[in-house]
């Protein structure tokens, strides 16, 4: 049995994007951050819920992505939106490229995460949005499992 590393630890996850989009794939990127950054997402101030990710001049940027002003660095501080750069090797790069560009796919922020060696990580899903019916019948089939369960638990 694997014992979970201390230096693992989930910053932020994107619990509507599930909801929203129907994921279709996911890939894990690094990310580009300035000390007081780190700083501030050790002490668990993030949020990923309405940021997206985009291939721009052959770079991935994670856009609106919110990491929150880090107290003590007060002179040299950080933007708390702006844009950071995602890293991901070539290939996985054209990869997203072809699925937002030429298949219409929207690429999600779904978890930022420190990893095993205590590296940022965010976890990117390439997703197609869902429409109203998807999501009624998302919810739905989530009422009937709540259901089903409730049913099993009273015997």
């Amino acid at each position: 049995m694997k014992k979970s590393d201390p230096n693992s630890k989930l910053i932020a996850e994107n619990r509507r994007a599930r909801f929203d989009f129907a994921i279709e794939d996911d890939i894990e990127a690094g990310i580009m951050l300035l000390g007081s950054e780190v700083k501030s997402l050790r002490q668990g101030g993030s949020n990923i819920a309405e940021s997206y990710a985009s291939v721009e001049d052959g770079e991935l940027w994670l856009i609106n992505g919110y990491v929150a002003p880090y107290l003590q660095a007060k002179t040299w501080g950080h933007e708390e939106r702006r844009r950071r750069k995602l890293l991901v090797n070539r290939k996985e790069l054209s990869r997203l490229w072809n699925a937002t560009k030429r298949e219409g796919m929207t690429l999600v922020p779904l978890r930022m995460y420190f990893n095993d060696r205590g590296v940022v990580k965010v976890k990117i899903g390439i997703a197609k949005g869902k429409k109203l019916a998807d999501k009624r019948e998302t919810s739905a089939k989530r009422d009937w499992q709540r259901q089903q369960a409730r049913l099993l638990k009273q015997g």
